[in-house]
């Protein structure tokens, strides 16, 4: 049977903030609370088809890993530049407020903690730290960025202007067989951003730490995520086995919604602002 809609008669906000109420809450986002940041998604209403790499071929070998570096020092002045929108910060109040007690994301911007949320659990890690495959030593991604500039001094400049962005923080670029890549300082070694490739699973502790706290909550809301993917969705039908209300806010269908005790179809900005105002 499919989750019911909020009803079109009454507010969307006022049967959200009536199942919350007093309750617990763990929060689940996704790409879609992202876009009013002016970063794009992979499977909001609209959004072109994109293929992201995966590790297998980050890891195939040094051309792979040119394009990728490439593409994303070119997308990392954008990326880096994203502020937190309303979105970010009404779940920051609501958290401050009691009401909200751990954010999941499954986003790699960090603009949940740039909004003051705490804590967060970044399923799939953060684009500015990088890793070492060889050695393990992780360092800052600015640090990496004033690298790439100086190995390839004018890439990316007013050429790029226009260039489509990608979700994960890269640019659509071509021809990348000029760029110089950097090694790692410590070993030589292969850097990677620090975050989940399609392929890689997520790391035991994060999802140990999100199933303790779902297992605590006594509601669990999703806002802007289509859980097209495992690592989120399995919180999801972890809330239902325990027949905790799970709220789904999103633009569009998810692979949630009949697992849901309500779904809201709308935009994550305005909902919770409005959700911020009604309970915290």
């Amino acid at each position: 049977m499919p989750a019911p809609l909020a009803d079109p008669a009454g507010s969307p906000v006022d049967a959200i903030a009536s199942l919350l109420a007093a309750r617990r809450t763990v929060v689940l986002t996704g790409a879609g609370l992202s876009t009013d940041s002016g970063i794009p998604d992979y499977r909001g209403p609209g959004s072109p088809r994109r293929t992201p790499m995966t590790i297998a071929e980050f890891r195939s070998g040094p051309a792979a890993r040119q394009r990728y570096w490439a593409r994303s020092h070119v997308g990392w002045s954008r990326m880096s530049a994203a502020r937190p929108n309303g979105g970010h910060h009404a779940l920051a109040r609501l958290q401050a407020a009691g009401a909200v007690t751990m954010i999941i994301t499954q986003n790699v911007d960090g603009l949940h903690q740039a909004a003051g949320s705490d804590p967060v659990v970044d399923l799939h890690g953060r684009l500015d730290t990088v890793v070492c495959l060889d050695c393990g030593a992780r360092s800052s991604r600015v640090a990496l960025q004033r690298r790439l500039a100086e190995l390839n001094p004018g890439f990316g400049g007013d050429e790029m202007t226009g260039v489509a962005q990608n979700p994960d923080g890269d640019a659509e670029i071509a021809d990348t067989s000029s760029f110089l890549v950097a090694s790692c300082l410590r070993c030589g070694g292969v850097l990677k951003p620090d975050v989940v490739f399609f392929g890689e699973n997520v790391p035991g502790a994060k999802v140990r730490r999100s199933y303790q706290a779902v297992d605590a909550a006594e509601a669990l809301l999703v806002a802007g995520s289509s859980l097209a993917v495992m690592s989120g969705l399995r919180f999801v039908k972890h809330a239902a086995a325990r027949r905790i209300p799970v709220v789904i806010v999103n633009r569009g269908a998810t692979r949630g919604d009949r697992l849901a005790t309500l779904v809201v179809d709308a935009g994550c900005t305005a909902t919770l602002q409005e959700l911020a105002e009604t309970v915290a």
